[in-house]
């Protein structure tokens, strides 16, 4: 498959470097005192690629990093940092990290001593929507007819924390199940009246579990006939019931800083039982820096993951080229890129519930990633011009007028947006409704291995399109609802875990569709009755991605994704494109003749 007329190979070694770096390393901490230059790895090993390239200048401009030090060594670090002068702002316990401010020509001395594990950027994450984007077939998309009737399953007492722009609670978000909010942008106060600033936290919250109450409308039909009156909320979310924690992350401007998300994240796992949290949804992110194994953003996310929680993340909005429309490869984005997270991607509906005329969003973020090569997205959800409730004082409902979606009275009520942070909220609020059914029939919890398992599984292939752009396939709640209370989690490993055979289909307007039936594992595809079996895999302290026994075999290494690594090698097309620009920084996807990661030049835009 190609997508443009210039050609990138992959070598042979190269090959052999995503399939190395695809198995990941663990590096081993020491507990000497601070050092520097003459025990040092060689100059640079430790940054980022923007901090390589901003090292070099020897600036005096201030840059915000975090540095990771080895186990054991933060408050050595962090003194060593003060004693040179270097305050540390924040304190990220969760990644061994120090949030500080540093001049550029300092990031080498930082860099050069051994108990400094890696050095990255503070970087700037932004909201994944697309309000300027229209498409062809851009209709208004009823997201509770998207995921199916939810009958019971509406997401009752599961906690889903958004990390976001915040909430307002005027429409739709009124009541005792929404009043949890916290500010972490900067240094504002923590705990304060909610509010939102930009108005995407509203729209993502909206999604995961609106009530719909604005735009409730009579409607009538007829059986036999014998008419039925009844009253629809039409732009409900997908688990009206769901309790939302909103935490402001992102500011009026829908940005905000690495450090911050990392902070809130704790605060999360910190207080998940008090506040009973299930499932966090990060709609959100930045362009890959570095490999997983040391980007902060990523490693705070495997921590929560490996505290039980479930986290919804999005692929990212660089799935098209904006210069020439053509779509390219790898443009997932941190915390996409992270392991165990359910990383998804945006599908448009058309306007239609039938599945057979969906499309992937061309803005919607294809794999593998950056450095790791990981299959991402792990399945798709609808994203294309979703309506829910509008914060109607922010930044999005003020610049784009023709977003807005008046309620059932007339008067603005709700906002029109796209993207993958939208396909992000269906899908946490799908995860809520399968978390609730389980509840209902009083079956324990599920690992968040084994909730993302079931999507995967369930997911409905989309014809025409590789795993490295739909994952699994298409999300499937009813599906994922039928097999998870088909599930008994208590049986020991190795031993059939389904309490009954799932049907393996969907029916959906009278078609029945397969199940994908297979998983995103890693940088491999595993197909076959992988869900049949209590597994190893489905535990909370395996890394989504590490090589685990599958019943009597191992499903590891090139297998699947990586034979016919040209498939997105040769469509990584960019040119001189800039992604992901924020304060002068951004990505520039070069024309270069090879893939890795010197194909990407980090560094301020002049």
């Amino acid at each position: 498959m190609r997508f443009s007329s210039q050609r990138l190979s992959l070598s042979a070694g190269w090959r052999a470097v995503l399939l190395i770096a695809a198995i990941g390393c663990l590096l081993i901490g020491r507990t000497q005192p601070v050092a520097t230059r003459a025990e040092a790895p060689p100059k640079k090993s430790k940054l980022d690629r923007r901090l390589e390239v901003l090292s070099e200048t020897h600036s005096r401009r201030m840059e915000r990093i975090i540095v990771r030090a080895r186990p054991g060594r933060v408050y050595a670090v962090g003194a060593w940092l003060s004693g040179r002068g270097v305050p540390v702002k924040k304190t990220l316990r969760s990644v061994r990290g120090l949030a500080v401010d540093v001049p550029a020509s300092q990031l080498d001395s930082i860099a050069q001593s051994i108990d400094v594990e890696s050095v990255s950027t503070d970087a700037r994450v932004i909201g994944h929507t697309r309000p300027d984007y229209e498409s062809v077939t851009d209709t208004l998309d009823n997201v509770l007819g998207l995921a199916g009737d939810p009958g019971e399953a509406t997401g009752k007492n599961v906690g889903v924390a958004v990390l976001d722009s915040g909430i307002d609670r005027r429409n739709d978000l009124d009541g005792a199940r929404t009043d949890r909010f916290w500010n972490f942008v900067g240094d504002a106060d923590r705990r304060q009246a909610a509010f939102d600033d930009y108005g995407h936290g509203t729209h993502v919250a909206g999604l995961i579990g609106g009530t719909g109450n604005r735009s409730r409308i009579k409607v009538r039909w007829f059986t036999a006939g014998k008419a039925t009156d009844a009253d629809v909320s039409y732009f409900a979310g997908v688990a009206p019931s769901a309790r939302l924690i909103s935490v402001k992350v992102l500011d009026a401007n829908g940005g905000g800083y690495t450090s911050d998300v990392i902070d809130a994240l704790e605060f999360i796992v910190a207080n998940r039982e008090q506040l009973k949290i299930d499932i966090i949804n990060l709609s959100l992110g930045h362009p890959i820096l570095e490999a997983a194994a040391s980007d902060p953003l990523v490693q705070a996310v495997e921590s929560a993951v490996r505290a039980g929680l479930i986290v919804v993340v999005s692929a990212g909005n660089y799935g098209m080229n904006p210069e020439t429309g053509q779509p390219g490869y790898a443009g997932i984005t941190s915390p996409g890129n992270a392991p165990s997270a359910i990383t998804v991607g945006a599908y448009d509906t058309r306007g239609t519930l039938r599945r057979d005329d969906d499309i992937v969003a061309g803005y919607s973020s294809r794999g593998p990633t950056w450095y790791d090569a990981m299959a991402k997205p792990d399945l798709v959800a609808p994203g294309q011009s979703l309506i829910a409730p509008a914060a109607l004082d922010s930044t999005l409902f003020e610049n784009y007028p023709s977003r807005r979606v008046p309620a059932a009275d007339g008067k603005p009520g709700y906002f029109r947006l796209s993207g993958t942070s939208m396909a992000t909220a269906v899908t946490s609020g799908s995860v809520a409704r399968v978390i609730d059914a389980r509840r209902r029939a009083h079956l324990p919890d599920l690992s968040p291995n084994a909730i993302k398992a079931i999507l995967e599984f369930t997911a409905l292939p989309l014809p025409g399109y590789d795993p490295l752009t739909q994952g699994a396939g298409a999300l499937n709640v009813p599906g994922a609802i039928a097999l998870a209370v088909a599930i008994d989690p208590t049986v020991p490993a190795g031993q059939p875990w389904l309490v009954s055979p799932p049907p393996y289909f969907t029916s959906i307007g009278g078609v029945s569709y397969p199940w994908a039936q297979a998983l995103v594992w890693g940088n491999a595809v595993v197909w076959g009755n992988t869900i049949d079996t209590n597994a190893p895999a489905w535990a909370e302290a395996v890394v989504w991605g590490n090589a685990v026994v599958w019943g009597n075999a191992v499903v590891w290494g090139n297998s699947v994704v990586w034979e016919h690594p040209g498939t997105w090698a040769n469509a990584v097309v960019w040119g001189n494109t800039a992604i992901g620009t924020t304060e002068g920084n951004a990505v520039v996807w070069g024309n270069t003749t090879d893939i890795g990661p010197d194909s990407v030049a980090w560094g301020p835009l002049r």
